[in-house]
């Protein structure tokens, strides 16, 4: 396993996160005790969970393991979002200093820690001053309740807004962005990666294997159906099956994908996760596994090292549709001399 720093701050995290949100719902305890017990073995020790997941249950569960396993929880980086509600109640939700300060508190009962390391901002508030949310984060810094804070789902001109407020009076800043990132999905690349790196800011990619679809596990046609997440629901993601399917740049990838895996002698999964993990910003991608099997298979993909004509090649067959001003071809040029410097 490699390690990193967590954005811009000075934390060591591993480059595969594990992704809880099944804890609770699709995994039950057991399943999920085993499921982390088997990414720390494998080197891990980056967990991201929320307060939403399973309505508070995946924090629980992690808390009750962490309680367990104490010589491995001491190395654990854990990190949660608040946001959303749990239960009904005009202030039961968004980035209020009101919520939040309840939400916090009752993630640091659930999860049986004294600080969170991660505390993110699930997603914008437009209702609540962003110098309101601001204040409370790095009050909270100052109380030492959380280490370090970032957001997720969040637009570039959220972002780079956070940031500035941050900077203009002299607050903690933001150290990471988590958005919905894989081959599939490209979008954020148009203005949120080009904020995340002019802030220092590293992306935590969710759902990086877009809900299965990189695993190589579905057919052109065939509707999805048993133990998959596409089985339980084929518009999961936010992409109905029936757009995906029709679009003749899923089954590219998904050929090229193949492919690739098949001239190193690994899945898919793990040539869509080596895709991710080498792109700007990136700090740590977020692995979504249902099954210890399925986590070991993901786990491999950070000893893969893809060759520069292979990322090419992903990259050119993936670049996401954007056709219309400022997004066609003079606003693609010029992300790219963004990111690699050139004027």
């Amino acid at each position: 396993m490699k390690f990193t720093t967590l954005g811009n701050s000075g934390a060591a995290v591993s480059t595969l996160a594990l992704g809880t949100m099944t804890f609770g719902t699709e995994a039950d305890e057991k399943a999920s005790g085993e499921i982390l017990t088997a990414y720390v073995e494998g080197g891990g020790n980056f967990i991201d969970t929320a307060d939403v997941y399973s309505a508070g249950a995946s924090e629980e569960i992690i808390g009750r393991w962490l309680a367990a396993h104490p010589a491995d929880a001491a190395n654990i980086v854990i990190a949660t979002k608040g946001r959303f509600p749990i239960v009904e109640g005009p202030n039961s939700l968004g980035t209020s200093r009101r919520h939040l300060r309840t939400a916090l508190d009752d993630s640091l009962r659930r999860l049986a820690v004294d600080h969170i390391d991660l505390y993110q901002m699930h997603a914008w508030d437009a209702f609540t001053p962003i110098e309101e949310t601001l204040r409370f984060l790095d009050d909270a810094v100052s109380a030492g309740k959380i280490g370090y804070y970032g957001f997720s789902n969040y637009l570039g001109w959220q972002l780079t807004k956070a940031v500035d407020a941050a900077k203009a009076h002299g607050w903690a800043p933001p150290v990471t962005l988590q958005p919905h990132y894989n081959l599939l999905v490209r979008g954020i690349e148009h203005e949120i990666v080009p904020a995340a790196l002019d802030a220092g800011m590293g992306l935590l990619p969710w759902s990086p294997l877009a809900g299965g679809w990189l695993t190589g596990k579905y057919q052109r046609d065939v509707n999805p159906s048993g133990a998959t997440r596409l089985g339980a629901n084929p518009d999961r993601g936010g992409v109905a099956w029936t757009a995906r399917n029709a679009d003749e740049r899923t089954w590219a990838i998904l050929d090229s994908l193949a492919s690739i895996a098949a001239a190193h002698d690994v899945s898919s999964s793990q040539v869509a996760l080596a895709w991710v993990s080498a792109q700007p910003a990136v700090t740590s991608v977020i692995l979504g596994a249902r099954t210890v099997a399925q986590l070991a298979d993901n786990l491999a993909s950070a000893d893969l090292t893809l060759t520069t004509d292979e990322l090419q090649a992903l990259t050119d067959l993936s670049a996401p549709h954007a056709d219309a001003y400022p997004y066609g071809v003079a606003g693609i040029a010029q992300r790219n001399r963004n990111i690699d410097g050139t004027r």
